[in-house]
C-alpha cells in the first residue's frame, strides 16, 4: 500500500474485517476513503466464502476475490468482473498496480 501512496496512485489503507457474528475477510483494501476491493485467500477452496459476499453487498466494493493458492494462473482480468470471484493467486498479484 505505501509504494501505491508513494506513487501518487491515491491514498490506500489495508484493513482486516470482522464483525459480532465473527464473520470475517482477510483483507479490505481502501482507496481514497473508499472500500475497493475485499480479498479473502483460500489454500484450494473455490466456493465462495460467505463472510466475502456478505461484505461485499454491506461495503458495497467494486471487487471482491476470492484469491485460491492452487489454481493455475489464467489469462484473466479479474478486476474486470463486478461481482465476487475466486481467482489463482497468481493471476490475482499478477494485476496488482
Amino acid at each position: 500500500m505505501q509504494g501505491w501512496n508513494d506513487l501518487g496512485l491515491g491514498a490506500f489503507e489495508l484493513r482486516y474485517v470482522r464483525d459480532i457474528q465473527k464473520r470475517e475477510v482477510d483483507f479490505l483494501v481502501v482507496r481514497n476513503d473508499e472500500p475497493w476491493f475485499l480479498v479473502e485467500v483460500k489454500a484450494s477452496e473455490t466456493r465462495l466464502s460467505p463472510a466475502l459476499l456478505h461484505y461485499h453487498a454491506v461495503l458495497g466494493c467494486p471487487h471482491a476475490f476470492q484469491v485460491v493458492m492452487q489454481l493455475d494462473h489464467v489469462d484473466a482480468d479479474c478486476f474486470a468482473e463486478a461481482r465476487p470471484v475466486a481467482v489463482p493467486a497468481q493471476t490475482f498479484l499478477s494485476q496488482l498496480p
